[in-house]
């Protein structure tokens, strides 16, 4: 690789999934500033495409990702600098978590600070067996502040607060049992295992996941009674969606269903 190498390499099947790699290898995928503004284009193409059906964030070499740039971030000590660019950081995470398709973080090597924010905010993950997560900023005084709030909100309370205090790796097997990764596969059986999970996705209808997925992160933030009333309001305009009125009837007719795309 050379230094004119995409810092994303976009892929894309003939089904509609997209693979966003994270292409720096030699600094661990850190989120560079090139890296955030990569990740905002490709982000953006897939939100202006609704033939997308899913999307797979992998990346290139040893790493998953490790973080914020230390370097770049220590040439530049202003206030003002700071504050942009972990607003930038998260707005690009948010951007994730808004898109209408499901997205997949496909993990190996590390996932450090907010490399492991990343695989958090991303709606679900797949780890290889020897993959590692840390939220390991305070180890250089350095509070992992936005990366503990997408941690907070896949983990326990106290299992997050002890990563964010101790910046302590823990395994693939712990982050499945913690919450923060749902399948844990062997390195040589990692894509298998993604695209068991993707090919589930791609076969069900979009228009039901973008739904889904917009109140399932909308009603995380509300009361209960404010969260089934969207819920109710939003199985509702689902059902009168003409993929959920097909689906129902091939379940009445004991047939598969006849989905359009």
């Amino acid at each position: 690789m050379n230094d004119t190498s995409p810092f994303v390499v976009t892929a894309r099947d003939a089904r509609g999934v997209v693979t966003l790699t994270l292409n720096r290898p030699a600094a661990f995928n850190a989120l560079s500033e090139g890296m955030l503004g990569a990740l905002e284009e490709a982000l953006g193409s897939v939100a202006a495409d609704d033939t997308v059906r899913a999307v797979v964030i992998a990346a290139a070499g040893k790493a998953f990702c490790a973080g914020h740039d230390l370097k770049e971030m220590r040439a530049e000590p202003s206030l003002g600098y700071y504050q942009q660019l972990f607003d930038r950081c998260g707005a690009m995470m948010l951007s994730i978590q808004r898109l209408p398709v499901p997205v997949i973080a496909r993990v190996h090597g590390i996932a450090t600070a907010a490399g492991c924010q990343l695989v958090a905010v991303c709606d679900l993950a797949v780890a290889a067996s020897d993959a590692r997560f840390a939220v390991s900023g305070v180890n250089v005084g350095l509070f992992c502040a936005t990366p503990g709030v997408t941690l907070s909100r896949n983990l326990g309370r106290k299992e997050a607060f002890e990563m964010l205090v101790t910046g302590e790796f823990i395994s693939a097997e712990e982050a499945r049992e913690k919450g923060l990764v749902n399948r844990v596969a062997p390195p040589e059986g990692l894509d298998a295992t993604v695209e068991k999970l993707v090919a589930s996705i791609v076969a069900k209808p979009r228009t039901a996941l973008a739904l889904g997925k917009a109140l399932f992160y909308r009603q995380l933030e509300t009361g209960i009674e404010a969260a089934l009333a969207d819920a109710s309001q939003t199985m509702a305009c689902n059902m009168m969606d003409e993929s959920a009125l097909e689906g129902v009837q091939a379940f009445i007719e004991k047939r598969p269903p006849a989905w359009k795309g």
